[in-house]
């Protein structure tokens, strides 16, 4: 099999920075998975992300309709309001998620967040929202990958004890969405590495040359190593088989089980160099569901940046400060004053406020009459920002409340290397293809479970009995 990795119909958009800090060409569209975005326009405007190109340049496919309403059949619960909203618009094999959750075969989540600061943003935490609703949806274990290493790596200034004290923080924060220790396993990649994980990181990197690195990633001569060989660390999380502790030992049959990860779309080349090194290596194929960004307070084509303050929304800002933010910086899409916004109207698709909203807002016919006023004239921007505000402090403050409870001994409680339990599909027989822990299947730890005993116990005796009538036929045969 070519050695090249899943083919896009075209080539990854180049860095608008590169990994080793080179400007690239600017003007272009850039989404890769150190920057985001927009093309710049002959005004010199940066334009909103062409998600449409991203998925033909990528090589995905877009969430239809059709989809959306086989997700409803399948799991019985109507698509989140990201689905339902584009803001998750595309996938890779998301229909093969589908038909082992109808079947009740085994599959899992994944999900990371790379520690650069020490509080995520509202940017960061869409995708673990998403990911809580994924979980409490298909009652699967969900695995969280801190890649503490990545961000060390790929900086120039951050040490490595800084970017350990980050995980720590960001862990606490993940948890804060309200994910179930009993499902979830949180990990940071300096403290996780070795054993099962590492042989599939070292059968990974053996199979992707530097030329590959340097096609799908842009590096070039000057990268250091770790940054060319960090992709293999990535992607060797997508295998079931680093998890034995989750899925048991046997990694013939583990290999099987494959996983699905929301993501944003920045992250997809990492994932199609996965899928074929999955391929050559007989791996279950990971699947991926993406989601756009939540554009920085600036507007449309640029991203949230942990290190700018006042690009972002985050975590730990209190009410007065979401106020400021939103009020100051938030880009508008209205008109320059109340008058010609009454008579003109304003564009909810470039207005920041509204654009938040669709994110937070979970009622779609209050979001639509929102966008409807707005562009009438009926609605004005600092209306608009008002309900916008209330919104981001709620979620922020009930974040906060969470966050409070994340104690040093909760985060151990995550990050312990367990077993989880878990059922999937409540409506179909759960099938097995690893041995399972004496906790009713839940993990796997390579021995067999109550369940599997008794059933085990039934076949021995319905065979001893099959065996005696046989017997007794065979006596009346013989018998005068």
């Amino acid at each position: 099999m070519s050695a090249q990795p899943e083919a896009p119909t075209a080539e990854v958009p180049p860095a608008a920075t590169n990994p080793d800090g080179t400007n690239a060409p600017s003007g272009k569209q850039t989404v890769d998975p150190w920057n985001v975005s927009g093309e710049v326009g002959e005004d010199g405007k940066v334009k909103a992300i062409d998600y449409k190109k991203l998925v033909e340049d990528f090589g995905t496919k877009l969430i239809d309709q059709e989809l959306m309403d086989r997700f409803e059949r399948v799991t019985g619960h109507k698509p989140h309001r990201f689905m339902r909203r584009q803001i998750v618009f595309s996938q890779r094999d998301l229909e093969v998620i589908l038909d082992r959750y109808e079947k009740g075969e085994p599959f899992f989540l994944y999900t990371g967040r790379g520690p650069s600061s020490d509080s995520m943003h509202i940017g960061h935490t869409q995708i673990f929202d998403f990911c809580k609703w994924l979980q409490d949806v298909f009652d699967v274990p969900l695995v969280i990958m801190l890649t503490d290493d990545e961000k060390f790596l790929f900086s120039d200034k951050r040490t490595v004890e800084e970017v350990i004290g980050y995980s720590h923080n960001n862990c606490k924060d993940i948890i804060s969405i309200g994910f179930d220790p009993n499902k979830t396993f949180i990990f940071s990649d300096y403290e996780y590495m070795g054993g099962a994980w590492y042989r599939n990181v070292t059968r990974f990197s053996k199979l992707v040359t530097y030329n590959v690195a340097k096609a799908v990633f842009g590096f070039n001569e000057s990268s250091n190593i770790g940054k060319i060989h960090f992709a293999s660390i990535q992607g060797s999380t997508a295998f079931a088989s680093s998890f034995p502790h989750i899925f048991g030992e046997n990694e013939k049959e583990t290999a099987k089980i494959p996983c699905l990860i929301p993501c944003a779309i920045d992250q997809d080349p990492y994932f199609r160099l996965t899928r074929d090194c999955a391929t050559r290596l007989k791996y279950a194929k990971p699947s991926l569901i993406h989601s756009r960004f939540l554009d920085a307070l600036q507007g449309p084509g640029s991203k949230m940046s942990a290190s700018i303050d006042s690009s972002a929304i985050f975590m730990k800002d209190t009410p007065n400060q979401i106020k400021n933010k939103v009020n100051k910086y938030a880009f508008s899409g209205g008109q320059e004053t109340a008058e010609q916004q009454r008579e003109l109207g304003g564009d909810p698709d470039v207005d920041v406020a509204y654009q938040y909203l669709q994110f937070f807002m979970e009622d779609d016919a209050e979001l639509e009459k929102l966008g409807k006023d707005y562009r009438e004239g009926t609605l004005l921007t600092g209306e608009l920002k008002a309900i916008c505000i209330k919104h981001l402090q709620e979620y922020v403050a009930a974040f906060q409340e969470r966050r409070s409870k994340a104690t040093d001994e909760v985060v151990r409680q995550f990050m312990a290397v367990r077993s989880l339990q878990w059922r999937g599909n409540p409506n179909v027989e759960r099938v097995v293809p690893v041995l399972e822990n004496k906790q009713e299947g839940e993990g796997g730890t390579g021995e067999l479970s109550q369940n599997q005993l008794k059933k085990l116990e039934k076949q021995k005796q319905a065979a001893a009995k099959k065996a005696a009538k046989a017997a007794e036929k065979e006596a009346a045969k013989a018998a005068p």
